[in-house]
C-alpha cells in the first residue's frame, strides 16, 4: 500500500546487518553462511504484525491531514478546469464573460497553489518528526531480533534484499537457499513483544 503519498515523503528502512563474523579470523569459504531479508516484505498482509500495527497507527494519525489535503487539490483541479473553460470562452468571444468573476477565480486558483504546497511541507515536517517516534520501537525490536536470528541460525552475515535490489546490486540468486524473509518474519512473530511504547501524538 503506497502510504503518505500526498506528502511527498519516504522513509526508507534502517539497514540491518548482522555481521557476528566480521572481526573474527576468516574461516573457510564453505563455512560462511549468509542470507537476505526483504525489509520491504514487513509491511505486506503476511508481514511483520507489530510492524505493520505501528505503520497503521501512524498512517491513521495522518489520514485527517492527508484528507484535507486530498480536498484541497480537488478544489484546484475543478478551478483550473473551470478557468480553462472560460479562456476557451474568452478567446472564441461568442460567450459573453464576467472578467471580474473570472479574475477572482484565478486569484482563488493562485492562492489555492501555495495554501497546497504549504500545507503539503508542513504535513511533510510534522511526517519526519513523528515517523521515527512511532516507528522507532519496533525496528529497535527488529534489529535486536535479526541479531538474534543470525545467531541462531548460524548466518555470518545478513544482507537487505530491498535495498539491494533497489540499488541494482542482484543480479541474480538461489531464494531457496539464501531468502530467509519468511523465516525471520515467523521468528519475529513469535517472538514476545518488549515493553517499548510510542509516544502519543502532540
Amino acid at each position: 500500500m503506497k502510504r503518505f503519498g500526498l506528502f511527498a515523503a519516504s522513509f526508507v528502512f534502517a539497514a540491518l546487518f548482522a555481521v557476528s563474523a566480521f572481526g573474527q579470523a576468516a574461516q573457510p569459504a564453505a563455512a560462511f553462511k549468509m542470507a537476505v531479508i526483504n525489509t520491504g516484505a514487513f509491511d505486506a498482509k503476511e508481514g511483520i504484525t507489530r510492524y505493520s500495527t505501528a505503520m497503521n497507527a501512524l498512517e491513521a494519525e495522518f489520514k485527517p491531514l492527508e484528507t484535507e489535503i486530498q480536498g484541497m487539490v480537488t478544489k484546484y483541479q475543478n478551478l483550473g478546469t473551470e478557468i480553462k473553460t472560460l479562456q476557451d470562452q474568452i478567446s472564441g468571444g461568442k460567450v459573453p464573460v464576467d472578467q471580474k468573476a473570472a479574475q477572482a477565480k484565478v486569484d482563488e486558483y493562485q492562492a489555492l497553489e501555495k495554501n497546497i504546497k504549504r500545507k503539503q511541507e508542513d504535513a511533510k515536517e510534522r511526517l519526519e518528526r513523528r515517523e521515527p517516534v512511532v516507528m522507532g520501537p519496533i525496528r529497535q525490536e527488529i534489529g535486536k531480533a535479526l541479531q538474534d536470528f543470525a545467531k541462531q541460525k548460524g548466518y555470518a552475515l545478513i544482507l537487505d534484499a530491498a535495498k539491494l535490489d533497489g540499488a541494482g546490486l542482484i543480479l541474480a540468486f538461489d531464494e531457496t537457499k539464501v531468502d530467509a524473509t519468511r523465516e525471520f518474519i515467523t521468528f519475529f512473530n513469535a517472538r514476545p513483544a518488549t515493553t517499548a511504547t510510542t509516544a502519543a501524538p502532540k
